[in-house]
């Protein structure tokens, strides 16, 4: 029985390992794009698409980052983070143009 443990914690930490170089690789590469977005927005600044782009996906990395916390981490305080990036979503538009009610 105790090396059937050894064998799960051992699998266990190269799977969190793989995660995490695998998670640094794409962050590497997503700020590489994001630098590329940001240095044709300062080059253009008549294209305002390029800096929303920009945005939009730092706010996506943010929430990448948590989801990776929720998977790899249990505290309560997780539960409060999910909640405020609920509170910051825009609430999505009814067909009249009013925003509907949660």
């Amino acid at each position: 029985m105790p090396e059937q443990a050894i064998i799960a914690i051992t699998i266990i930490a190269i799977a969190l390992i793989a995660g995490m170089t695998l998670n640094g690789i794409v962050d590497k590469v997503m700020q590489g794009k994001r630098l590329r977005y940001e240095a044709k927005a300062q080059a253009q600044p008549q294209a305002p698409e390029i800096r929303e782009i920009a945005e939009r996906q730092q706010m996506i990395e943010d929430r990448l980052r948590v989801l990776e916390r929720i998977a790899t981490d249990r505290s309560n305080l997780l539960a409060d983070e999910i909640e405020a990036l609920r509170r910051d979503l825009p609430a999505p538009a009814a067909a009249g143009g009013e925003e509907v009610a949660r």
